[in-house]
């Protein structure tokens, strides 16, 4: 699961990790709009400052403008919603920061590097030398050698604050499942270091463990971006991933264990969405709308254990969705439960095919997905 900035921000400040003064800032609400600042839209996607995503303004008129240009922005297909608004910072130097999993080795990585601000991608390919990349041993920790080799290499003098820093960084590295914890730039000022970007994403394989987190990050970024997580007497939690599955259930349980078969059979999910309580057809309205406004979906499916729930409600929900919704997108449906046999014929008669077998479901919804690639 990627982070917004001002999340991955708000986990630094938890965490006691320095970062700019500033404010979020929508469209509809510009109250903490200030001047002089930098304004930056607020997307997953990389390379916002050369898009035109970063301003840097002095007085509010200019800030006003620039947040007006930055939320008509689409980068990358994404449309810009939200504005992160920060002090503007007397800025000495710049470092880059990271700690990440090294794919080959399977172990922590920590990367530095003096060249900070810039793609490091570009840096790694021109300059490697400028790139300096220390495994840690999950059991051990950063140790104090490492980190003073990490200072070394920056050239930064003050050790103690550095290894306060690094610490706090792997501490949150660890608490909260992430993969990829990055700054850039981390920059040095009067007042020492500050983290002025942040760049975090969570493994998505620890939802189950991390499930308060995960939900109540993926409704802020339903808030910021418009959508509704509540809608028609039922609760809709939305929490996007990294695949191209896309995944509706009707219980958390459920959903969990679709995750899991998804990356068994060799897939990815595109998001963990369930419909908890008592549901509704307009509630499977809802969900289906909510999931496929993610692109990167080549397949769906959608797993139903009705205990309470009807069965041929949920049907009549996916049916009127597809009807009003005319795709060719390949759809996996698994009924069990309440008005099975009802909702199945419903599905069958509209050409669906409904399957009695969760791992056979799964198995077709991942080759879909690789299919449609």
């Amino acid at each position: 699961m990627k982070l917004y900035e001002f999340q991955g921000k708000a986990l630094f400040q938890e965490a006691g990790i320095p970062i700019p003064k500033g404010a979020l800032v929508t469209a509809d609400s510009r109250k903490d709009l200030f001047a002089p600042s930098a304004v930056k839209a607020q997307v997953l996607s990389g390379g916002r400052g050369k898009a035109g995503g970063v301003l840097l303004v002095s007085t509010m008129d200019e800030a006003e403008k620039a947040a007006d240009s930055i939320l008509s922005l689409e980068l990358k297909g994404e449309k810009v919603s939200a504005l992160l608004v920060e002090e503007k910072m007397d800025i000495r130097r710049e470092y880059y920061l990271a700690v990440t999993f090294d794919g080959e080795e399977r172990t922590p990585l920590f990367m530095v590097s003096p060249s900070g601000g810039m793609d490091i991608e570009s840096v790694a390919d021109k300059e490697p030398e400028k790139i300096l990349k220390l495994p840690v041993d999950p059991l051990w920790g950063v140790t104090d050698y490492k980190i003073r080799a990490m200072a070394d290499f920056l050239g930064y003098e003050d050790r103690k604050e550095f290894a306060l820093f690094v610490r706090k960084i792997w501490k949150l590295f660890r608490e909260k499942d992430a993969s990829l914890v990055e700054i850039n730039p981390l920059v040095v000022t009067d007042k020492g270091l500050v983290a002025l970007d942040s760049k975090i994403e969570l493994d998505d394989d620890a939802l189950p463990r991390q499930k308060a987190l995960f939900e109540a990050l993926g409704a802020e970024q339903l808030r910021i971006t418009g959508q509704e997580a509540e809608k028609d007497g039922g609760t809709i939690t939305y929490v996007p991933l990294e695949g191209n599955v896309g995944l509706i259930s009707d219980g958390a349980g459920t959903g969990m264990l679709t995750l899991d078969l998804i990356r068994d059979m060799g897939g990815e999910a595109a998001d963990f969405c369930e419909m908890g309580g008592l549901t509704s057809p307009e509630v499977m309205y809802s969900a289906l709308e909510q999931v496929l406004e993610d692109k990167r979906i080549k397949s769906l499916i959608v797993v139903l254990i009705g205990g309470f729930n009807r069965m041929d409600e949920m049907a009549e929900g996916i049916l009127k969705y597809f009807s009003d919704h005319k795709s060719d997108l390949p759809i996996v449906v698994r009924l069990c439960g309440t008005m099975e046999e009802e909702g199945s014929r419903m599905m069958t008669e509209a050409g669906y095919t409904v399957y009695d077998d969760l791992r056979t479901a799964v198995v077709d919804a991942v080759r879909f997905a690789a299919e449609g690639e």
